[in-house]
């Protein structure tokens, strides 16, 4: 867990770094997008935190939390759930379906 801490931290400073490049070769006048909030992530880490011992589906997630169900953006959650497990925040007990590593 803490050499999967050390590699998440040292991606964030490397993302950091290239925005500030990126920013310096944008002409001047330029608006930039707003960096991306993590407030999806939360979202989804507090819906697991609440109901620590319940599989999802990124489906089911997406009404517990009242965001939109369509196709495009549940695809985005699953995309976010595999990351998650990947960095064993969650496991997959089944196929298509996250729970909170305990």
């Amino acid at each position: 867990m803490t050499a999967a801490l050390a590699e998440t931290e040292a991606r964030l400073a490397d993302l950091a770094t290239t925005r500030k490049i990126i920013a310096e070769r944008v002409p001047p006048g330029t608006k930039l997008d707003p960096p991306e909030t993590n407030t999806a992530y939360q979202a989804i880490v507090n819906a697991f935190n609440q109901h620590p011992g319940r599989a999802f589906q990124a489906r089911e997630l997406h009404e517990l939390l009242g965001m939109p169900t369509d196709e495009a953006t549940v695809n985005v959650t699953r995309s976010r759930l595999g990351r998650l497990v990947r960095q064993g925040f969650l496991t997959q007990p089944g196929r298509g379906r996250y729970q909170k590593r305990t």
